[in-house]
């Protein structure tokens, strides 16, 4: 059968031309041959030339989602085992296996499919419906190959229950994919125990792209004060517990994430001196300066403040704000984590409002690291979407 093939407007696909892999409603031209949303077709220049094949959903305005360059490629089994192969490959020789991102969409040319492992746990995410046609078969495939390496997966959860779904014209779902187990699963990371909830947690039910963000900030935690604000599950507070700070206190106004937190902190056997509450931290910041409180290392690893282009301005009134009354919160020479998820808040405009915020409250900042998403998130150039993670590790002084 032959597919339908979608030309570009002449000048368009500029992001496509550089890498990327999204091409958008307007810089189509026109669709020959039938298809159904979902279907993978062949995509031309304005003149002919072949680009490749992707799938197509008129509902979304990412139009096509390309799946591969090559115009001869065949999308079947085959080539999607090569694609999960490729993905695990790279994984064995970047991170620890035991718990990773398996598959990160675009970033691993399978657009909108997110495989986590941990453990012996398959969590999964899609996010298109192109790719939602294959989910099955990649997950079966990523079992074959995991268990030829000897990692034998034992159960599978689904967590496509993001509102982005909806915009591809698909309805949120979760649940298990094959036979029902436990949903709280034991990783370790770090040399940090976890009860991870893949059921109810967020995302996938952990964040593993801070894996070596949160090592780094192990050595600037011995014997420290330490406040870990947007602690989630308390992955950043865990990691300086058991590094040997004094006092740690995590915040988040999640009260099932303090639930877990504590949890977690009895699981390492840190909770005499790792304590988590349930407060908005914008609140609390204000009231611990009030009091006059000051820490050796201050964290702040708060949610996507925006997750579109128009409201940044927003987000980035919050990060100054988060920032700055973390800044003040800082003893004379101690540390500050900070960091962004939001693609939107680009590494330019973060590293600016970090300035402003700093100027703000006149405090130096002496930069000890910068750091992005752990490997097994890792950036594809010219796919700017998976770029998302902003680390900065500073110093900071007193102005003079």
């Amino acid at each position: 059968m032959k597919m339908a093939i979608a030309t570009l407007k002449k000048g368009e696909g500029r992001e496509l031309k550089a890498g990327g892999l999204w091409i958008y409603d307007n810089e189509i031209a026109e669709i020959q041959g039938e298809f159904d949303n979902g279907d993978i077709l062949e995509i031309q220049d304005f003149d002919g030339y072949p680009l490749g094949k992707g799938f197509i959903n008129v509902q979304s305005t990412i139009r096509v989602r390309m799946m591969t360059r090559d115009p001869q490629a065949v999308i079947d089994e085959a080539f999607l085992r090569k694609r999960v192969q490729d993905a695990w490959d790279y994984r064995k020789k970047v991170v620890p296996l035991d718990s990773c991102r398996l598959i990160f969409g675009e970033a691993d040319y399978l657009p909108g499919l997110v495989i986590d492992k941990f453990s012996d746990v398959f969590v999964v995410e899609s996010l298109a419906l192109g790719i939602d046609r294959y989910k099955e078969t990649l997950v079966r495939l990523a079992k074959e190959i995991l268990a030829a390496d000897g990692y034998n997966i034992r159960g599978v959860y689904e967590r496509s229950d993001a509102k982005v779904r909806e915009k591809e014209g698909l309805a949120r779902t979760k649940g298990f994919l094959g036979e029902p187990f436990d949903t709280n699963v034991e990783i370790v990371e770090n040399g940090v125990k976890y009860l991870v909830d893949v059921k109810d947690g967020q995302k996938t039910g952990f964040f593993l792209d801070q894996k070596f963000n949160r090592l780094a900030i192990q050595k600037l935690a011995k014997d420290a004060k330490v406040l870990d604000c947007f602690t989630h599950t308390g992955s950043f507070a865990l990691n300086a517990g058991i590094a040997g700070a004094k006092h740690v206190l995590g915040v988040d106004a999640s009260e099932l994430g303090v639930t877990q937190a504590r949890l977690n902190a009895k699981l390492n056997g840190v909770e005499d001196r790792v304590e988590f509450i349930t407060r908005d931290v914008f609140e609390l910041l204000p009231e611990l300066e009030e009091k006059g409180e000051k820490f050796d290392l201050v964290i702040l690893d708060p949610p996507a403040f925006t997750k579109s282009r128009s409201a940044t301005k927003n987000a980035i009134k919050g990060y100054r704000e988060i920032n700055l009354r973390g800044m003040k919160l800082v003893k004379n020479g101690g540390f500050l984590a900070t960091c962004s998820c939001s693609h939107f808040m680009t590494p330019e405009l973060f590293t600016k409002t970090l300035a402003q915020a700093a100027k703000n409250v006149h405090k130096r900042l002496r930069q000890v690291e910068y750091r992005t998403q752990a490997p097994d998130h890792p950036i594809l150039w010219a796919a700017d979407q998976s770029y998302y993670l902003k680390f900065y590790i500073f110093q900071v002084t007193d102005d003079y």
